[in-house]
């Protein structure tokens, strides 16, 4: 199993390379302890499931994982309290979901992260993706975050089973 490690000063392992990532703006969290709205980023490995694409801001990523366009209708529940949170929505919903296809340009490349699916749990944090970085890398609302350059690596070594760790320094 490939592993790429994000640590909580920012640092990135991307197969032996360090770069940057931005991680959540409340820094990061034991997984238990993760909570909806709470900005952290989850202490832990993350299996990345499979990733999703702008496919007007480029196409298919080169990647062993499995890929599929995000469409103008996709969405991500965030409700707590929803059958379907933490799951992909079609837009509009009636309870509260995250836009996939953004104006700002994080979402183009979106690997999705196995954190709280499996089972999902009411409130335990949702939406935690793999994406693209903010000019001067920003801090997340929990995800991880690369620039393009470094997440079109990554996903070139990327196979199923390939995971994030999100680590302390």
């Amino acid at each position: 199993m490939t592993i790429f490690t994000a640590f909580s000063d920012g640092r990135f392992d991307l197969a032996g390379r360090e770069t940057r990532c931005a991680l959540g703006k409340g820094g990061v969290v034991e997984a238990p302890d993760k909570r909806e709205g709470d900005g952290c980023s989850p202490l832990g490995v993350w299996t990345i499931r499979r990733v999703m694409f702008r496919p007007d801001k480029g196409g298919t990523p080169l990647t062993g994982l499995p890929t599929a366009p995000t469409q103008p209708t996709d969405g991500w529940c965030d409700a707590p309290t929803d059958p379907a949170y933490n799951c992909p929505v079609t837009l509009p919903y009636p309870a509260s979901a995250e836009r996939m296809w953004r104006d700002d340009d994080v979402y183009d490349l979106v690997g999705i992260l196995a954190h709280n699916d499996a089972p999902v749990v009411p409130g335990l944090g949702s939406a935690i993706f793999l994406h693209l970085a903010r000019p001067g890398y920003v801090p997340t609302e929990g995800c991880i975050a690369l620039s393009r350059s470094d997440m079109e690596a990554l996903l070139g070594l990327a196979h199923p089973g390939a995971a994030i760790a999100i680590r302390r320094a």
